[in-house]
């Protein structure tokens, strides 16, 4: 097994007034080209948006975009007419395809929106743009796995992607661990602790820290403390 330590504070950030952003990866004017992406995981950004502030319209081509709402809610609109309000509990999707142009913004005029916008490299370019959205009870992510994202020929529950790539979350009780199958043969993993404090590999991961890991069946890990943890599994070669 290979694992690489992502530490919070080792993060790419940018403050643009109205947007704080940490970008796990290069992306804008953050460049690390040791930093360019896990295998199809391209992008992971953990935005920050001002009252009523947001991303204005801008186009996407060849990419799966997700975004995870981790406090307030954003305002979704794009050009094959999909219009909707994304909160905490649900995730969006959005295959570009051929391309798409959107915008994003905080739906509230009070309090700041903070969210996961995660870029997955498609496993086939050109296809028609398409949206996907669902709201997940999170009572059903209590010390066990939930998933919340999966590939459009596969039974698991999530929105689905144009990718062979699995994305899970769980709320674990400190003190409780769980097991982690690799569900294609080949995947990688990375783990993001949203909250808390977690023990992976021999690592003591804590909030809004990540480790990668790949040639591996499967990963325990353990919560230290009360934590919030996204799994993302994704081929490694593309």
């Amino acid at each position: 097994m290979q694992k690489t330590i992502y530490t919070a504070n080792s993060r790419g950030f940018a403050d643009h007034g109205w947007l704080n952003s940490h970008h796990t990866f290069s992306f804008a004017n953050y460049y690390d080209p040791e930093r360019m992406g896990f295998g199809a995981l391209r992008v992971i950004n953990d935005d920050k948006v001002a009252p009523s502030r947001g991303f204005g319209t801008h186009p996407h081509q060849n990419m799966e975009i997700i975004s995870i709402p981790l406090k307030g809610a954003l305002r979704h609109k794009d050009s094959e007419g999909n219009e909707a309000v994304i909160e905490n509990g649900e995730v969006q999707l959005m295959s570009a395809g051929t391309g798409v142009f959107h915008s994003e913004y905080n739906n509230s005029n009070q309090e700041e929106v903070n969210f996961l916008q995660i870029w997955v490299l498609p496993k086939r370019e050109n296809i028609a743009p398409r949206y996907d959205q669902q709201r997940f009870d999170v009572e059903d992510r209590k010390d066990k796995l939930q998933f919340v994202l999966s590939p459009i020929d596969s039974d698991h529950t999530g929105v689905k992607i144009n990718q062979d790539a699995f994305f899970s979350m769980t709320d674990l009780t400190a003190g409780k661990s769980l097991d982690y199958e690799i569900q294609n043969k080949g995947n990688g993993l990375y783990i993001f602790v949203l909250e808390g404090e977690v023990a992976v590999e021999g690592e003591t991961l804590k909030t809004r820290d990540a480790i990668s890991l790949s040639d591996l069946s499967g990963v325990n890990f353990k919560a230290l403390a009360d934590a919030k943890v996204l799994l993302m599994e994704v081929p490694l070669e593309v």
